[in-house]
């Protein structure tokens, strides 16, 4: 067992309760505001890129489908 040399009195002061969501004062923030930025257009949104991989994977499919039914 581990031994304190810290007195039980001043634990209780030094612990005090903060309120939920709060930033206790030894820890407070150290970021700073920064701005926002700009939307990058079509390169930032997902659903372009997936809807031109599964429009290639089509194209490919249909060549293999058109060579087993011989139309190539």
């Amino acid at each position: 067992m581990a031994i304190s040399h810290t007195p039980p009195a001043s634990l209780s002061s030094a612990r005090t309760r903060m309120p939920p969501g709060e930033t206790p004062p030894g820890e407070g923030c150290i970021s700073e505001a920064h701005v926002e930025r700009a939307d990058g257009g079509i390169w930032e949104h997902p659903a372009f890129w997936a809807a031109l991989v599964l429009l290639g994977s089509a194209v490919v499919a249909g060549y293999f489908i058109a060579r087993i039914f011989g139309f190539t």
